[in-house]
């Protein structure tokens, strides 16, 4: 549904994008996982022909973005990083108004406005104005109205950032959902770990690059190995033993002695009968965030994402008041 080759793209001289390469099966989540400014939402951008590559090519339901862009469009959906909805119509208004622009036939687009508005649970909300919606129910709408013309394809661009941990869950389910009723392939850029694990399969962007690509499990495995961690009755002798038995490399940590190992389940069961008294025993396995930063040699550090968000929408702020 979705082919990427050799995209570039320049802005004044400097690269956002620098020759990635990708594709995306029917049906199928694919995440592209990254800070801010790896070039995530611009990738975003050129597949759903709001701007040009300057290199290389791209199709989404077998239709270039370039020669034809008005065949992609009709083919997709999209959920803007940005709230795209006018709060000053209420939300069956704006779910109308898409449904209009979209050419949604005038006999469905009651029928699918209301299907629409009952499965993102805001039916009793439909005549309210979006202007007293909360961020998680602004949220849903915008789904609700980027499905509502029925398409192949939808594009996510950091689909829950401010929600809270239920909201975003909530969401989740309901994609979940319709990708499996429909066949929906949906792409997705988050810089949220827990997110990216909805995804069947994820590339690593890091400035303009896909740093790797693979299954979340497979991305997890290349962090490395599991690590153990015990604090005992005598961790001085307990490391010694440790190394004596098992041959691992310990080391001192504020939560007691840590080791890799490979296969951390069954090695637990090995500790029965060590001769050091064990008080407490943790199994930690890798996780995306451990292999983005073996990956890259950094964190995604979502704290500074946020902030960055922040400075945006203050900026548009600023724009708008000076007009």
């Amino acid at each position: 549904m979705i082919e990427v080759c050799g995209l570039v793209k320049r802005f004044n001289g400097t690269t956002a994008v620098g020759g990635i390469s990708f594709s995306v099966g029917e049906g199928e989540i694919f995440g592209l996982l990254g800070p801010n400014g790896a070039g995530k939402s611009t990738t975003i951008k050129i597949l759903v022909t709001l701007i040009a590559p300057t290199e290389g090519s791209a199709r989404v339901g077998g239709h270039d973005v370039t020669r034809e862009p008005a065949a992609v469009r009709a083919t997709l959906g999209m959920l803007f990083q940005d709230q795209a909805l006018d709060d000053r119509l209420t939300a069956r208004e704006n779910l109308l108004v898409h449904a209009m622009i979209y050419d949604v036939p005038r006999k469905e687009r009651s029928g699918r406005i209301a299907e629409a508005l009952e499965w993102i649970g805001l039916s009793d909300h439909a005549g309210d104005l979006v202007r007293t919606f909360s961020g998680g129910m602004r949220r849903r709408l915008e789904v609700g109205r980027a499905l509502l013309h029925r398409p192949r394809v939808l594009f996510l661009d950091e689909p829950t950032t401010g929600l809270d941990p239920q909201t975003r869950r909530a969401l989740w389910e309901k994609l979940h959902a319709m990708r499996s009723q429909q066949k929906l392939t949906i792409l997705m850029t988050t810089h949220y770990m827990d997110e990216a694990e909805n995804c069947d399969r994820l590339a690593i962007l890091d400035h303009g690059q896909i740093i790797a690509e693979g299954t979340p499990e497979a991305l997890r495995h290349r962090a490395g190995k599991e690590r153990i961690a015990l604090q005992t009755a005598d961790d001085e002798r307990a490391a010694r033993e440790l190394a004596a038995r098992f041959g691992v490399e310990v080391q001192r940590t504020e939560r007691g002695l840590e080791f890799p190992v490979e296969g951390g389940e069954a090695f637990l069961a090995r500790l029965a009968g060590f001769p050091v008294e064990i008080r407490s025993l943790s199994l930690r396995k890798p996780t995306l965030e451990d292999a983005f930063i073996a990956l890259t040699g950094h964190s995604i550090r979502p704290e500074e994402a946020g902030a960055r968000d922040v400075l945006r929408r203050t900026q548009r702020m600023r724009g708008r008041l000076r007009r």
